[in-house]
């Protein structure tokens, strides 16, 4: 019976020691997490969220929930700006009879427009409010920041620069359908042909027009600078 007590004493002394050993995996799994944010995100051009695997998940152990506020930001994210392209096109209008035809269109995407910009914003500040809560060593942190900020701040704000330009458009094309309103009488359109019977309203059409394109080509290079950013070249 003593040996036997001897040999249970010992057995759980050890145990402490044992469970320590297979439990401390920690610096293996930011070592992983750390690799593939460096790899498959930082060192990728153009934006990279890539999905993560079984095997990943199990690798990273907790730091996975980390990686997962960049995950749940993207697909916040294009779901709010997925109407963004279609709205864009109801802005391309190629003519002053289209600009006429369709101001109720223009109105509503307007107002999509506005509720888009307010659901951004807010995936955005819950993602910095995850972000800012996690607790990570210096090493992890370094690499994940920049991980970071090119997967949520930098395609966020990049997609925040369409917005005053789409918006400035509609803007200038509801401010021509009031201006042909109000001149009515003088301004005579047939399809593609515009007939302005006064000078003075050929001059003020004209520059509305004017300023209506150059929102447009703002457009165009916030499109640009986009494509950019989410591909990388």
């Amino acid at each position: 019976m003593k040996l036997q007590s001897r040999s249970l004493t010992v057995l759980i002394a050890a145990l402490p020691l044992v469970l320590a050993a297979c439990g401390n995996k920690e610096p293996e799994q930011r070592a992983a997490f750390t690799q593939f944010l460096q790899t498959r995100i930082v060192d990728k051009p153009g934006v990279h969220v890539p999905q993560l695997s079984a095997a990943e998940k199990a690798s990273f152990g907790d730091y996975a929930a980390q990686y997962a506020v960049i995950t749940d930001f993207n697909a916040g994210m294009n779901n709010s700006v997925k109407p963004l392209g279609n709205i864009v096109q109801k802005g391309a209008m190629r003519s002053l009879g289209d600009i006429v035809a369709h101001r109720d269109e223009v109105k509503a995407a307007r107002d999509m427009l506005s509720g888009m910009r307010g659901a951004l914003d807010a995936e955005q500040a819950k993602a910095d409010a995850a972000h800012a809560q996690l607790k990570q060593a210096d090493d992890l942190k370094a690499v994940y920041d920049k991980a970071y900020d090119k997967t949520v701040t930098l395609p966020a704000n990049t997609f925040k620069e369409i917005f005053p330009q789409v918006d400035a458009a509609f803007a200038s094309g509801l401010k021509i359908v009031d201006f042909v309103e109000e001149n009515k009488a003088r301004i005579e359109i047939s399809g593609l042909v515009v007939k302005v019977q006064s000078p003075a309203v050929q001059a003020d059409l004209n520059k509305l027009l004017q300023e209506m394109n150059e929102h447009a080509r703002g457009v165009n290079q916030a499109q640009s600078r986009l494509r950019s950013v989410m591909l990388g070249n």
